[in-house]
């Protein structure tokens, strides 16, 4: 009995922990909702033999295993450095890579997945699937100068940190409202303006987030202390694209992979 008392004890202090994980659970799961709703069917049979169910299921497989012996070598690759102009910069602090490496190795891989094992197939689909929404995250492009890792408060509620914000953001915005529904109501542009998001490479991508992303510092300078109150609802628009854009453009890659 004592044992299954600590057991439950130490599941909810976890429960309560705030996540490290860019846009955490749901906001992932928005992302891929959006993806979904723009894949070809040929695309949707191909992806199915190797995950026969919802793909949000696997949202935040990347964040859950990062530590797995097996692949800790990828825990860097979920954020990235950008320069003065918002181009992409290889930081030596990443020795191991960034979101840059696991995109480009996922890419590759899924380019030649015929050739790949079912397992291996799997392995790189939760890469791209998580990879492109990280990408897309505020906290996870990092600036020069500004680190994201200052403890804050928002309203008066301590937060970890000001990234540990932006994780939470979609979860805050779109309150009891099921991945499926938000996806519905932030997919509203049309063909055309699709493919232009669309168009360019993972660096085009990159310098387009961070040209969005670099907002949140605006609201919000390095080391403030007490966010400012309205930053929820200043960061509505630009979380609202950032998902948007993330669903996307991961559609646009799981169809390039898997309907040809």
């Amino acid at each position: 009995m004592k044992n299954s008392k600590k057991v439950l004890l130490l599941l909810a202090a976890v429960a309560m922990m705030p996540s490290a994980f860019a846009w955490n659970r749901f906001g992932h799961e928005v992302v891929i909702k959006v993806a979904e709703r723009h894949l070809t069917e040929r695309a949707r049979a191909q992806i199915a033999r190797y995950m026969p169910y919802d793909l949000k299921t696997d949202a935040v497989w990347m964040d859950n295993h990062r530590r797995d012996k097996e692949i800790a070598y990828t825990t860097a690759w979920h954020v990235y450095h950008v320069d003065e102009n918002h181009e992409y910069d290889p930081n030596p602090r990443l020795s191991k890579g960034d979101i840059m490496t696991g995109m480009r190795t996922a890419d590759y891989n899924l380019g030649r997945y015929e050739r790949l094992t079912d397992s291996a197939v799997l392995m790189n689909l939760r890469m791209v699937l998580h990879f492109v929404g990280d990408m897309h995250c505020p906290t996870h492009s990092y600036f020069p100068g500004p680190r994201c890792f200052w403890p804050c408060s928002l309203n008066g509620k301590p937060q970890k940190a000001f990234h540990y914000v932006y994780d939470r953001m979609p979860e805050m915005l779109f309150r009891d409202v099921a991945a499926e529904e938000v996806a519905e109501r932030i997919d509203t542009l049309d063909e055309a303006a699709i493919e232009k998001i669309q168009q360019g490479t993972f660096l085009d991508w990159i310098r387009d987030c961070g040209d969005n992303n670099c907002a949140i510092y605006e609201w919000n300078p390095f080391n403030t202390e007490e966010l400012d109150p309205n930053t929820v609802e200043l960061s509505r628009e630009l979380v609202t694209v950032q998902l948007r854009n993330a669903g996307y453009r991961l559609a646009l890659l799981l169809n390039r992979y898997f309907d040809r």
